[in-house]
């Protein structure tokens, strides 16, 4: 007999059998519950179990410790219930989630940003009406089954604008990585690859209060795609993105970041640097990219943060701005982009 698993504060509901794992099983039926990595390694999908049991599979203690364990916290990524359970998962929408597609996704364009990204132009089937939220992602499916997950760092209202439908990714070439290496000395246009998606629990809550935006390296991606459908809903709510690299060149679309502000009133760019070099001529800030943020709002009140990167950067920023800023942890959205080296 199937399981049924309750979420609140949404009071949604959404069916499992014994043993399956309660995410698999909520992306199935489209309840959008909180994740990331979907491999037990960056805690992203941590909720709190409120009745019922399940058992845990294998995780990384960093993304689940033994002591939130026994607090009462899951990793509902991992963990497959034993009965009828209630968790708590906050920023669960009531509605609006849309259906996860397998499809062929031909390669339309490859430009290189920097010498190390690689912006994937993918044009889409017209016929699957593939549907997503901006900040979302979708998966590569690779030829021995593996997966590779990217974001979508164009707003889906340019899949009704175009002919054919597109979606661009940003990649950054992982040396020994088994789609990267491919990506940047193989893949050229129209081949055909395997998609599956839309992914992530990344995209726009409804709210008034100001914005801050952190990305590092090409955790940018899903930053653009939100800014640009921030732009199409006519947004009056002011937003600053705080952009980190290692150095300038990292900062691959700085340029495009400077037009937006240059037409957008309430958007304001922050780029920080934090391994700048006497060659780099850099001018601006150095240093963390989330201690600017500190920096320029020591408090963090009354703000709602979206953040995308690098695990490291996500972690320490999430426990900075709610510690030492004030920021309400329910107001601190992410997506770390967790490689496979992170999963292990």
């Amino acid at each position: 007999m199937p399981l049924t698993i309750t979420v609140q504060p949404s009071g949604r509901n959404f069916s499992v059998e014994r043993d399956g794992t309660l995410l698999a099983a909520a992306i199935a039926q489209g309840i959008a519950l909180p994740y990331g990595c979907k491999d037990g390694a960056c805690g992203s999908c941590k909720s709190r179990l409120l009745e019922g049991r399940v058992v845990h599979g294998a995780h990384q203690s960093k993304a689940l410790s033994e002591a939130e364990e026994a607090a009462g916290f899951i990793l509902t990524c991992c963990a497959s219930a034993q009965s009828d359970c209630v968790i708590e998962a906050r920023g669960v929408p009531a509605e609006g989630v849309h259906p996860v597609l397998k499809m062929p996704v031909r390669v339309q364009q490859l430009t290189r940003a920097a010498p190390d990204v690689l912006v994937l132009r993918l044009q889409l089937p017209a016929t699957q009406n593939f549907q997503y939220h901006a900040g979302q992602y979708l998966e590569f499916i690779l030829r021995d089954g593996s997966r590779r997950a990217y974001s979508m760092a164009n707003a889906p209202g340019d899949l009704g604008a175009s002919s054919p439908p597109f979606v661009d990714l940003h990649i950054r070439h992982m040396p020994g990585g088994k789609f990267t290496d491919h990506a940047f000395s193989q893949l050229k246009e129209r081949d055909i690859l395997r998609a599956e998606g839309p992914f992530g629990s990344f995209f726009l809550r409804e709210g008034q209060e100001p914005l801050v935006l952190l990305a590092s390296g090409t955790g940018f991606a899903p930053i653009k795609a939100l800014i640009e459908q921030l732009e199409r809903d006519g947004n009056q709510r002011p937003a600053t993105l705080y952009w980190g690299g290692r150095r300038p060149a990292d900062l691959y679309l700085d340029a495009w970041v400077r037009e937006a502000c240059a037409r957008l009133p309430w958007l304001r760019y922050v780029p920080v640097v934090s391994d700048a070099q006497p060659e780099d001529a850099w001018g601006g800030r150095v240093g963390f990219v989330h201690l600017a943020v500190l920096e320029d709002l020591p408090s963090l009140a009354g703000h709602a943060v979206y953040a995308c990167g690098a695990p490291i950067v996500v972690e320490s920023a999430q426990r900075d701005f709610v510690q030492l800023g004030g920021l309400d942890p329910e107001r601190f959205f992410a997506d770390a982009f967790t490689s496979e080296a992170d999963k292990h």
